[in-house]
C-alpha cells in the first residue's frame, strides 16, 4: 500500500492486482526451478499441516461428548461421506478417503488464502490441474479395470436414435477429455478473480491520505466493498471446494456405472 500511495504522489495511483499470484522463492531471489521452495510450497505445506491437525490430532482423543475440533472433523466426515454415497452410490464409498482428502485440502488452501499477506495456492492452474488430472486418470483407469472395454459404453448413448449415436459419441468423447480442463480452470479462475477484485478495491483505500476531497468519499466505499467481497469469498472458498468434490463424485459414478 505504501508503494501504491507513493506512486500516486508522483502522478497517479499505481497498483498491480495480479502481483499477489506471483510465485517467488522462499529463500533468496533466484529463479524458480523444479525443486525451489517457494511461497506456494509453504502455503501448501501449511494446508497439509491444518488437515493433519484437524483430522488426526483433533480426533485423537475421541469422546462421546466431542470437543469443538472433533465436532468439525465429524461434520466434515459425515458431509463428504453422504455426498459420495448419494452421488457415486454404495460402490463409491470405498474411494471415500481419496475424495475426503481432496475436499479438505482444497478447503484449507482456499481459507488460508484469505489471510492477509498469504498466498492462495488454489488460484494457480498448476496446482488445480494436478488435482484435476489426478481425478481424471484415477476414474479412467478405474473404469477400464472394472469394466474393461465395456467402459467405452459411457460414450455410446444407446437410448438415442441409431443415426445420431456416432455424432453423440464424438461429442461425449470430446467432453470427457475436456473434463480435467474445466475441472481445474473453474477452481483456479474463481479463486483468482475474487482475490484480484479485493486487491483492486484495496488500492483505493489510501486515497484519503492523498486527496482529502475524493478520498473522504472513495475510501469508506472501498472499505465497505472490500468487506462485502471478503465475506463473499469466504462463501466461495467453501462452494468451490464443494463443486470440485461433487464433480469428482460424478466422474467416479461414470467410472463405476458407465452404461447409459
Amino acid at each position: 500500500m505504501a508503494e501504491e500511495a507513493h506512486g500516486a504522489d508522483e502522478g497517479g495511483l499505481v497498483f498491480h492486482p495480479m502481483d499477489q499470484f506471483i510465485i517467488k522463492p522462499l529463500f533468496g531471489d533466484g529463479p524458480v526451478g523444479m525443486f525451489t521452495i517457494t511461497n506456494a510450497t509453504l502455503w501448501m505445506a501449511l494446508a497439509v499441516v491444518c488437515v493433519i491437525a484437524l483430522l488426526v490430532l483433533g480426533t485423537r482423543k475421541r469422546a462421546i461428548i466431542p470437543s469443538r475440533t472433533q465436532s468439525v472433523a465429524e461434520l466434515a466426515y459425515g458431509f463428504i461421506y453422504k455426498m459420495v454415497e448419494d452421488v457415486a452410490g454404495k460402490d463409491g464409498v470405498k474411494y471415500f478417503p481419496y475424495i475426503m482428502t481432496l475436499f479438505i485440502f482444497i478447503v484449507f488452501s482456499n481459507f488460508l488464502g484469505l489471510i492477509p499477506g498469504s498466498f492462495t495456492t488454489t488460484s494457480h492452474i498448476a496446482v488445480t490441474a494436478v488435482m484435476a488430472m489426478g481425478v481424471f486418470l484415477f476414474v479412467t483407469i478405474l473404469g477400464f479395470v472394472k469394466h474393461g472395454a465395456g467402459f467405452l459404453s459411457l460414450f455410446w448413448i444407446s437410448s438415442a436414435p441409431l443415426a445420431l449415436r456416432p455424432i453423440l459419441a464424438l461429442i461425449e468423447i470430446i467432453s470427457y477429455f475436456v473434463r480435467p480442463v474445466s475441472h481445474s480452470i473453474r477452481l483456479a479462475g474463481n479463486m483468482m478473480a475474487g482475490h484480484a477484485v479485493i486487491k483492486v478495491f484495496a488500492a483505493f483505500a489510501p486515497l484519503v491520505l492523498i486527496s482529502s476531497g475524493i478520498g473522504l468519499l472513495v475510501t469508506p466505499l472501498s472499505i465497505i466493498a472490500i468487506t462485502a467481497i471478503y465475506a463473499l469469498e469466504v462463501l466461495v472458498s467453501f462452494i468451490q471446494a464443494y463443486v470440485f468434490t461433487i464433480l469428482t463424485c460424478v466422474y467416479l459414478k461414470d467410472a463405476l456405472h458407465p452404461h447409459h
